[in-house]
């Protein structure tokens, strides 16, 4: 059997036969999202065979067949399954409205601010955010790129600017510093979700 010299190419190939009845557009994303998923995989494990890299990202018919379903576009074959897909195919991730995850990266932190004093509003801030950041990561609204921006903007900046502020010393003395110091946050993280929102997928 002829063995191919570009098994990434051969992988996305599948896919996209597999996924003729997506529309042209979503199709393309797809792909985008595989091929920007196999370079950042490979990026990270230099050393892993690139057929690791694909078998864990799953089989293309499978794949397809989940695109299908998400797109209500999947025809169904014997047994209610997608067609080309099984019959165990992923469910589809991510179902929660895209404005869920953006209000509890950014409202929390309004709170928290409001309460500074209030340890319990400060936990539930925190353990809101993380939830919310988890939310973004596992939606299907957007790419890769776009959920690890807004994870850093959101979550990851803020979170170190203050754990640095504090241990250092730095933090702002007086509240009118303060509160320019958490306008400035907020603004970071309102622009951010504002952002994310423009750039969600439909």
């Amino acid at each position: 059997m002829k063995t191919s010299a570009d098994p990434v190419r051969d992988y996305l190939s599948a896919v996209e036969r597999e996924a003729s009845a997506l529309p042209a557009d979503r199709r393309q994303e797809l792909l985008a999202d595989l091929t920007e998923h196999i370079q950042v995989s490979r990026a990270e494990r230099p050393d892993a065979a690139i057929g690791e890299i694909l078998a864990a990202l799953g089989d293309p018919r499978t794949i397809a067949a989940t695109a299908l379903a998400e797109a209500g576009t999947g025809a169904v074959g014997a047994g209610g399954s997608p067609a080309g897909g099984s019959a165990d195919a992923p469910v589809r991730r991510g179902k929660v409205h895209p404005l869920v995850p953006l209000l509890m990266l950014t409202l929390p932190y309004l709170v928290a601010a409001l309460l500074p004093d209030v340890a319990a509003a400060q936990f539930c801030s925190t353990l809101f955010r993380v939830i919310g950041a988890v939310l973004l990561c596992t939606s299907v609204h957007w790419t890769a790129v776009h959920k690890t921006t807004g994870v850093l903007l959101t979550a990851v900046l803020p979170t170190v600017a203050i754990s640095i502020w504090v241990s250092s010393g730095a933090a702002p003395s007086s509240d009118t510093t303060a509160l320019l110091a958490n306008l400035a946050t907020l603004a970071l993280l309102a622009g951010t979700a504002a952002w994310l929102w423009r750039v969600r997928r439909a």
